[in-house]
């Protein structure tokens, strides 16, 4: 049976994002449409005969940076070749960018055959939600503050533009955004969802570890006490490594943050919560 590889529409998206849920992942339930408009040609599947066994994202945020994510073969196709073909495929859609990826341990020395090197370990914590936090008057719903000012401070902070995909997912479905703003500045934002387990928290952006703890408690709030709540933390934030512990959050599982070129020089001291390990 033929082997053909090719991009896919945003309604064929639920596919790997269902297999990144078996894979224990843990993907919001309403993901797709961000994910998608982040990069319409970004997404591929590989097919034998009409049979979906391979994907892979290749995201573009522009000519200087690009994101591989969804890299996932069926079990029963594994060590066929099927998955380095799609790489290499993925690899064709990203030719000028420095290209980033968040690399389970499995496959980190895979990565680093393919120019990868190795910048921080990004580790995920499993919590509990919260009963309601104090309010705080600085932390207002997203929807109240202007987008520009948003995507300005995302854009410090991510350091590469993401219109498309942040306007989307700051809005999805059953989550929560909320910003912090002093002097009519913003000074951080946070955002949590709803997934297939529990509630994830990303990004969790913040000027201080005093305006990311009070992020925290609003959106653990926001879970609910009964329900559990994810982070995905950079480790060379310690602050962030510490905001988590003292939640009495427990490590799950790490990644790596690998890159083909230079280390972007983004301001990790103000990450506190990765976005997503699927786009970055």
């Amino acid at each position: 049976m033929d082997y053909s590889i090719r991009t896919i529409s945003k309604n064929e998206l639920s596919i790997p994002i269902a297999w990144a849920a078996k894979e224990g992942w843990n993907p919001g339930l309403y993901d797709a449409h961000a994910f998608y408009a982040a990069d319409p040609k970004g997404f591929l599947m590989g097919f034998l005969g009409n049979e979906p066994i391979a994907s892979i994202s290749a995201v573009s945020y522009g000519k200087d940076f690009g994101f591989l994510g969804f890299y996932i073969v069926k079990p029963s196709y594994r060590g066929k070749g099927y998955g380095y073909r799609i790489w290499q495929e993925a690899l064709k859609h990203l030719p000028t960018q420095n290209i980033a990826l968040d690399g389970v341990v499995a496959q980190q020395s895979n990565y680093k055959k393919s120019g990868f090197k190795l910048a921080y370990r990004n580790i995920r914590f499993e919590g509990k939600g919260a009963k309601n936090s104090p309010n705080d008057p600085h932390i207002k719903p997203l929807t109240l503050i202007p987008i520009n000012k948003l995507l300005a401070y995302d854009r410090e902070v991510f350091i590469f533009p993401r219109k498309g995909f942040l306007t989307r997912w700051v809005t999805q479905p059953k989550n929560l955004a909320i910003g912090y703003i002093e002097n009519n500045n913003l000074k951080g934002y946070g955002v949590i969802r709803p997934c297939h387990t529990g509630y994830k928290i990303g990004p969790l952006f913040a000027d201080s570890p005093t305006i990311a703890q009070a992020f925290f408690s609003s959106l653990c709030s926001f879970a609910g006490p009964t329900n559990p709540v994810f982070l995905d933390v950079p480790e060379v934030n310690p602050q962030a490594v510490t905001l988590a512990k003292t939640h009495k959050m427990k490590p799950m599982f790490e990644t790596a943050r690998m890159y083909t070129k230079e280390f972007p020089n983004a301001p990790l001291q103000k990450i506190f919560g990765v976005t997503t390990f699927e786009l970055g």
